[in-house]
């Protein structure tokens, strides 16, 4: 499936069609990229195990966490684990970049990455970071979910390899995502 446009328009179809193909292949795992939870929201209750990874404390304001304590009380709840915790590509790499210039391997591969789309990038990141977290198994085809900002518009079929050997991670099927993957287009 290709969207017209990226972004949080394109959530409530593409947590469905993750569903679906997530449902013919027998998946049990489904990994999304939710700040606030309600990205995770659509996806409870469905027959899959569901891992929420936020964006870390202090990504857009030092201290602050985007996801409300209560939602994340009410996810704690459901037993649905949150992985919040440094980026995968945003490490103190990014650290360097900002005081000295230049860009290092992370950066590389997220503009690589971003080359398909923002979604593609943080569906693979995820991946990543819950195989790592040990929130998904090693070796199993998982389904990640990530978006253009707020929302949802890409799904991948993947199986993730842990961030020491992320180059043999294995992007199976792209589900859906943005056919014009850059803003404005």
């Amino acid at each position: 499936m290709y969207w017209e446009k990226r972004g949080r328009e394109n959530t409530t179809a593409t947590l469905q069609e993750a569903l679906r193909r997530g449902r013919e292949l027998g998946i049990r795992y489904l990994v999304v990229a939710s700040n606030t939870g309600d990205t995770a929201l659509p996806l409870l209750d469905q027959g899959f195990q569901v891992v929420i990874v936020s964006h870390h404390v202090g990504f857009r304001q030092p201290g602050d966490d985007e996801m409300p304590a209560e939602r994340r009380r009410f996810f704690a709840e459901k037993g649905l684990p949150v992985l919040t915790t440094t980026h995968l590509f945003a490490n103190v790499e990014r650290a360097v970049t900002n005081k000295f210039g230049g860009l290092y391997p992370g950066g590389i591969i997220s503009h690589t990455l971003r080359m398909f789309g923002q979604g593609t990038k943080v569906a693979v990141e995820v991946a990543v970071m819950a195989l790592d977290a040990g929130l998904v198994p090693y070796g199993e085809e998982i389904i990640a979910i990530g978006g253009s900002g707020r929302g949802a518009d890409t799904a991948l079929v993947l199986r993730p390899a842990h961030a020491r050997e992320f180059f043999e991670t294995e992007i199976l099927e792209i589900i859906c995502k943005p056919r014009r993957p850059k803003a404005g287009g």
